[in-house]
């Protein structure tokens, strides 16, 4: 794959993130019953990173867990296996508002999968999506409530998010 641009450099995506942090406080008037949800891989250190900044705006704790949604993928062979939801997400989210977050969105499949996966573990007073790419191409009805970047891409076009997390740096590019 030979990179085509880098659309965002560690600043852009710091400012992404900051301004999403903001909007999300705004959205629901604070943090009070707010659950932050990292979809696997990427989703979760972006979803860190958002804690850590709505902490420091609103002075409070918000929860925040991993969400491994490979069970619930619909191009992933099921089996009679139990859903493989990550240890540490056994928060009830009853009547919580959960904010899910991934780092690109697509053709909404990843959504969905996530979607199935938290009402697996409750029935939350609503779900908001939060994502640092939507790149547009959606193959069902979903969308995001925060975007940190619009892109718009051809289908032969590939977005990858690097994070210093998993990857050892930070930005976002398009490769071809």
């Amino acid at each position: 794959m030979k990179t085509k641009a880098i659309i965002m450099d560690e600043k852009a995506i710091d400012r992404a993130l900051f301004r999403i942090s903001h909007e999300i406080i705004e959205r629901n008037k604070g943090v009070e019953n707010l659950v932050i949800i990292g979809i696997k891989t990427r989703g979760w250190p972006l979803a860190l990173r958002l804690v850590d900044k709505i902490e420091k705006i609103e002075g409070s704790k918000v929860p925040v867990f991993p969400l491994d949604i490979t069970y619930y993928r619909d191009d992933y062979e099921k089996d009679d296996r139990a859903p493989m939801l990550v240890k540490a997400f056994d928060y009830d989210i009853k009547d919580k508002t959960v904010v899910l977050v991934d780092d690109v969105l697509y053709t909404g499949r990843t959504a969905r999968a996530a979607l199935d996966a938290v009402v697996d573990q409750g029935r939350p007073l609503n779900v908001e999506f939060a994502v640092l790419i939507d790149r547009g191409h959606r193959e069902l009805p979903i969308r995001a409530d925060f975007i940190g970047k619009n892109v718009p891409t051809s289908r032969n076009e590939r977005i990858g998010v690097k994070l210093e997390e998993t990857d050892g740096t930070n930005q976002v590019v398009i490769t071809e």
